[in-house]
């Protein structure tokens, strides 16, 4: 079951624009960023799990990037590092927001399309391979392969607020997509960074994909209940960002211009 949808960039911090791509003898063809903050307990599974998931496909590389956590997140990535080639490490000078880490991570892949996962373990890195397939069997023009959580394993409070904030956001920014705060996604590198960066741009990916002129398809996925730590969100604050966050979206799409061009 798949849904498909149709529908001037601001600085970047001073230390996301000091990132640049490592240089290898092998250029990876895909890049997993998983934004962090205070999750040391959760960074050996979930590293685990996505060589586990990638163990088939060659030239890959994990890019995690810590936003500035308070306890010894940036120590467990490091000392992983040793063991794993394919992890790179990226620290925050200051606390930004997982927006911020997201950008940080995609501006510093070497990939060309990009998989982004939450770094509390809910996501499965095992759906990977699922969206792969989708996007080797989609038209060129689909740019991003949106997680859908079917069914999810978060407490009911958090459920309910999501239900009302998606279709809050569906109706008002009409991008036909069931589920934008599943942190798993598969997009193209170039189209994400062409879009407009803001505070929390990562919820709102399909309306701006679609905005680009870009379609967007969402894909079922497994997801599963935190093991370790604590959410870093709670309903009421993200409410109220939501909110605003929602009408400036409302004002971006009514003042985009998507004109396809014809060289000569």
């Amino acid at each position: 079951m798949l849904r498909t949808s149709t529908t001037p960039e601001t600085p970047d911090s001073g230390y996301a624009e000091a990132v640049r791509p490592s240089k290898t003898s092998a250029v990876p063809r895909l890049s997993v960023v998983v934004p962090i903050f205070n999750e040391r307990d959760n960074i050996p599974h979930l590293v685990h799990e996505i060589l586990t998931g990638l163990k088939r496909h060659q030239h890959f590389e994990i890019i995690y990037v810590d936003d500035h956590s308070s306890d010894d997140s940036l120590e467990v990535l490091q000392s992983l590092k040793k063991a794993v080639p394919q992890l790179r490490v990226l620290h925050h000078a200051k606390q930004s927001g997982q927006s911020t880490a997201i950008r940080t991570g995609v501006k510093a892949a070497r990939a060309d399309w990009i998989v982004t996962l939450d770094g509390d373990g809910q996501n499965d890195p095992a759906d990977i391979a699922k969206l792969l397939s989708a996007r080797d069997a989609a038209a060129g023009d689909i740019k991003l392969f949106a997680g859908w959580r079917v069914t999810r394993r978060d407490n009911a409070g958090k459920r309910w607020a999501s239900r009302w904030a998606n279709a809050i956001r569906s109706r008002l920014l009409n991008d036909a997509t069931p589920d934008t705060g599943c942190g798993i996604k598969l997009f193209e590198r170039n189209a994400f960074l062409d879009l407009p960066y803001f505070d929390h741009m990562h919820r709102y990916l399909p309306a701006l994909m679609q905005r680009a002129g870009w379609k967007t398809v969402s894909i079922p996925v497994n997801h599963r209940p935190r093991c370790s730590g604590v959410s870093k969100y709670d309903n009421l604050n993200r409410a109220l960002v939501g909110l605003r966050d929602l009408r400036g979206m409302a004002w971006l799409i009514s003042r985009s211009k998507v004109t396809p061009a014809q060289e000569l």
